[in-house]
């Protein structure tokens, strides 16, 4: 045990921390439910799902069930030429709850590839047509991953700095969200207006990394019908938001205008195994299609080594069985209600200066004197506070944020609540 937590320092990278020699890592050893374990028995409460990926608790016994049953079966083959039982369910599964222009499933390894594969699709649609499709339009601030084409329609910043030069042309549009509703739709109808463009890509009403901004499925709504008319394809990065996260299954079932393409990763399989999935209409599909050595040349020329990865489809199944019972949307609607009853004392906290909520997503945004920014000084006595109190949350800079398990209890939700009544700026 002492062995490994010291070669932690001398032996591995972690992501997102910076490199320094005094930088310490909390060795977990174990999870149960919303609460993870450290190699000192100390419990912390997972408020964050371990960055939004788990949706019914650490180890959730079912989920692990299905896996352990699973890798006894088979535990990979390669997915180009095969397939296998576990995929061919979780796509006809996906597919069901989803509107019947939903045709195909393409499987990946994580939500930046999902992204990927979307946004390879939608450029090769309009190669295949042979038309100069190549624009791109995305939202301020948003985030789609850390690969590249996932950065090049990624918010401009820190984050993607030293890779700028290395990315491709981009038209940001700003974030809808109240108050400028008609600066967003207007910026929209001068580019679709002026430019060709190939896609737009967005994070469908709330924008995660960017602290959790929060805009109307009727704006929303207004935007992919502006698109629908010029042809663009509508691509839906639902990494985030997709499986319960905003109160509905998909937060695009919150709309009634539908996209072409959708993105979904980290709850898929209930935070048990990485995989990605990008979902297709039959019209996107179509396009794809090769008939004879001609049009081999349309193939979508893209895979993955871990591709439909077996064990990652049983976990997905799994996690599927549970959103699909009673009362995980018992939960889902509780932790809603106990979110919007906080809401509205969290906004007149000291130093608050702004709440957010959509479904089980709730943010906080502190007062700091300074422009936001995930460098904020705030962010490491935020963070800080909360892990001295056993309480994980992983601050956007100046905003904090709770996307707990669905298995989380009444007691220890309100525990979180009362942690961030504690805190003074």
């Amino acid at each position: 045990m002492k062995y490994w937590r010291e070669n932690d320092r001398n032996s591995v990278w972690h992501p997102f921390t910076a490199v320094k020699e005094d930088t310490v890592n909390v060795p977990i050893v174990g999870g149960e439910g919303v609460w993870l374990i450290d190699a000192d028995g100390k419990r912390y409460l997972d408020a964050i799902s371990s960055w939004w990926v788990n949706l019914h608790g650490h180890c959730n016994p079912y989920i692990a069930r299905r896996v352990a049953e699973q890798v006894t079966k088979l535990e990979h083959v390669m997915f180009a030429g095969f397939t296998h039982e576990p995929a061919v369910e979780l796509a006809s599964r996906l597919l069901d709850k989803m509107p019947e222009q939903f045709t195909k499933v393409f499987y990946s390894d994580n939500g930046s590839t999902a992204v990927e594969v979307a946004l390879k699709m939608a450029f090769q649609y309009w190669f295949n047509q042979g038309v100069p499709r190549k624009k791109v339009i995305a939202l301020e601030d948003a985030y789609h991953g850390d690969t590249f084409g996932a950065m090049a329609v990624g918010g401009r910043g820190v984050f993607s700095k030293p890779f700028d030069p290395f990315l491709f042309e981009v038209e940001f549009i700003p974030t809808p969200v109240a108050g400028k509703e008609s600066d967003a739709l207007k910026k929209l109808y001068q580019l679709i207006e002026k430019e060709e463009v190939a896609s737009f890509i967005y994070e469908p009403l709330v924008q995660g990394t960017a602290g959790m901004m929060v805009y109307s499925p009727q704006v929303l709504d207004k935007m992919i019908s502006m698109c629908r008319a010029k042809g663009i394809i509508i691509i839906a990065d639902e990494v985030m938001t997709g499986f319960g996260r905003t109160g509905t299954l998909f937060a695009m079932d919150q709309c009634q205008q539908k996209p072409d393409l959708i993105a979904l990763s980290k709850g898929i399989t209930g935070g048990f195994l990485p995989m990605g999935v990008t979902v297709a209409t039959e019209e996107m599909h179509r396009s794809f299609w090769a008939d004879d050595e001609v049009g081999k040349m349309k193939t979508f020329l893209h895979g993955h080594s871990y591709t439909a990865n077996p064990l990652a489809c049983a976990a997905a199944c799994a996690s599927l069985d549970l959103m699909e019972k009673d009362e995980t949307w018992e939960s889902i609607r509780r932790i809603e209600q106990q979110h919007a009853q906080f809401a509205q004392e969290a906004a007149e906290l000291s130093g608050v200066a702004a709440v957010r909520h959509k479904g089980v997503i709730l943010a906080i945004e502190y007062e700091t004197g300074a422009q936001a920014s995930y460098f904020n000084s705030l962010r490491d006595r935020l963070y800080d506070f909360f892990l001295e109190r056993g309480i994980i949350l992983r601050p956007l800079g100046n905003i904090i944020y709770i996307i707990p398990p669905y298995c989380i209890t009444d007691e220890e939700l309100n525990s979180v609540y009362s942690a961030i009544r504690e805190f003074k700026v």
